[in-house]
C-alpha cells in the first residue's frame, strides 16, 4: 500500500480565555434524581470559552466546522500564597520546597478538557467533539507576569 504524498492543508488560531479553568465531570447528588456539577464556575467558565472562541475565530471558520480538529490547551494556574516567603508572591519570593508542576487542588487535566471540548462543539469551533482527533493538554503554575488562564490553539485538517 503506498501512502499519499498530497500534503495535508490545515488552518488553525490561538486564543487566551482570561479566568480561572473550571473542571467539568465530577457531579454532586442532590436527591431524587437531581445530579448537578461539582464545580461552581463550570457554567461561567464554559460560556466565556464559548464567547471568546467565537469572538477571535477566523472569519472563514464556518467551512471548517466538520473537519477533523486537533486541539492544543496550556492551563495557566495562580500559585497559593503559601508557596511564597512571608505569603506574599513575587518573582523572588517563590519558597524553595514550592511544588514544580500544579498537582494538587486544581483540577483532573481531563475533566479541565472535557469543559473545554464541549464549549467548542455546536458550531463554535467544530459541530462534535468526536471531531477531536488529537489533544495535547498541559497544567501549569503562572509566572509573575500572568493570570489564571487557558491558551487554547485549535487546527483543522483539511
Amino acid at each position: 500500500m503506498q501512502q499519499s504524498t498530497t500534503p495535508t492543508r490545515t488552518s488553525s488560531f490561538t486564543f487566551t480565555v482570561l479566568g480561572k479553568p473550571a473542571p467539568q465531570g465530577s457531579k454532586t447528588y442532590k436527591g431524587r434524581g437531581v445530579m448537578v456539577d461539582s464545580c461552581k464556575r463550570l457554567k461561567s467558565w464554559r460560556q466565556l470559552v464559548r464567547k471568546t472562541a467565537k469572538d477571535l475565530r477566523p472569519n472563514d471558520w464556518y467551512a471548517r466546522l466538520d473537519a477533523p480538529i486537533c486541539i492544543s490547551i496550556v492551563f495557566v494556574f495562580a500559585r497559593a500564597n503559601d508557596q511564597y516567603v512571608n505569603n506574599t508572591p513575587g518573582p523572588d519570593r517563590l519558597k524553595p520546597d514550592a511544588p514544580q508542576h500544579c498537582t494538587k487542588r486544581i483540577g483532573d487535566v481531563d475533566k479541565l478538557c472535557r469543559a473545554i471540548l464541549d464549549s467548542l462543539s455546536e458550531g463554535v469551533v467544530y459541530n462534535d467533539d468526536a471531531q477531536v482527533i488529537d489533544l495535547i493538554a498541559h497544567k501549569r503554575y503562572a509566572n509573575d507576569r500572568e493570570q489564571p488562564c487557558a491558551i487554547i490553539t485549535v487546527t483543522a485538517l483539511d
